[in-house]
């Protein structure tokens, strides 16, 4: 697709239309609705899935989304005509290209020999980080002045690259063990974002992440409540946060590997909870 970095429009739809393409809407504004930005897709995480969460809640909204794969083309110049910027995306990229399954597992072990389908090699891969430090620049001041950023899953990797990503989205990622069940508790139920949301289960990466902001700004919690710690971290994770940045907010939510997840109906109840406070709805 031409214009606008390559942004594909998605079908979360505005009065009832179910696609917006490109043009159609005057940019910045739809209708009288914010729009909505969402960074999605990495080597671990196909954007097909993410975008087909995304399209249910942001239709269910009534919001207009615009998705983009092109982690370069986020700018200052391309935020300003958003109200809400969404990621879920981790901060990797591949030159050089990657070698074997996309499992971690299969990573770790091939990764100091070198693997391809057809023949072991001795190439080594070699991740970078997309993000620069304007780009980091240009989500903090779109945060300042007043919109909404909404980090999903992964994107707290993005934040050992960035110390201005990180600052603005709070913390930083740490690691997870595999896929399986456990517990998200919500911690602070006074909360806009928690009313009406109930703990619940889900079967996904429980993701462990370093938390640089006040604690009373922590809405959730992950427990392995069979007791399966990961490495030194515990049973326990930080799994959300929400607090005003300047004159905006921005939420983390740690769930997001796979559909089932996204859907799990308590964490969809409080992803749309999340949407309507960071865009100053409720």
């Amino acid at each position: 697709m031409q214009g606008m970095g390559a942004l594909a429009t998605g079908m979360a739809a505005w009065a009832g239309k179910p696609t917006i393409a490109p043009g159609e809407v005057d940019i910045g504004e739809a209708g009288g609705h914010p729009r909505v930005l969402a960074l999605i897709g990495d080597r671990y995480h196909n954007s097909d899935y993410i975008r087909v969460s995304l399209d249910r809640l942001f239709h269910e909204l009534g919001l207009p989304v615009d998705y983009t794969t092109n982690y370069d083309r986020i700018s200052r110049n391309l935020l300003r005509n958003y109200q809400l910027f969404v990621c879920l995306r981790d901060g990797m990229i591949w030159p050089d290209g990657y070698l074997g399954p996309d499992a971690y597992s299969d990573y770790e072990r091939f990764l100091e020999v070198g693997f391809n389908w057809e023949r072991p090699t001795s190439s080594k891969e070699t991740p970078k980080s997309w993000i620069t430090e304007e780009q980091g620049e240009a989500i903090k001041d779109f945060v300042t002045a007043g919109n909404g950023f909404y980090a999903l899953h992964n994107s707290s990797h993005i934040s050992l690259s960035s110390k201005n990503y990180r600052d603005v989205m709070g913390g930083a990622y740490i690691g997870h063990p595999p896929l399986r069940p456990f517990k998200v508790r919500v911690v602070n139920r006074g909360h806009p974002i928690t009313q009406g949301v109930e703990d619940f289960m889900v079967n996904d990466e429980q993701h462990y992440v370093a938390y640089d902001k006040d604690p009373k700004n922590i809405i959730l919690r992950a427990e392995n409540i069979d007791g399966l710690a990961y490495e030194h971290h515990g049973t326990q994770s930080i799994s959300g946060w929400a607090y005003e940045y300047g004159k905006g907010r921005v939420v983390f939510t740690a769930v997001g590997h796979n559909n089932p997840a996204m859907w799990q109906p308590e964490y969809f109840k409080l992803q749309k909870n999340a949407v309507r406070w960071l865009l100053k709805m409720a």
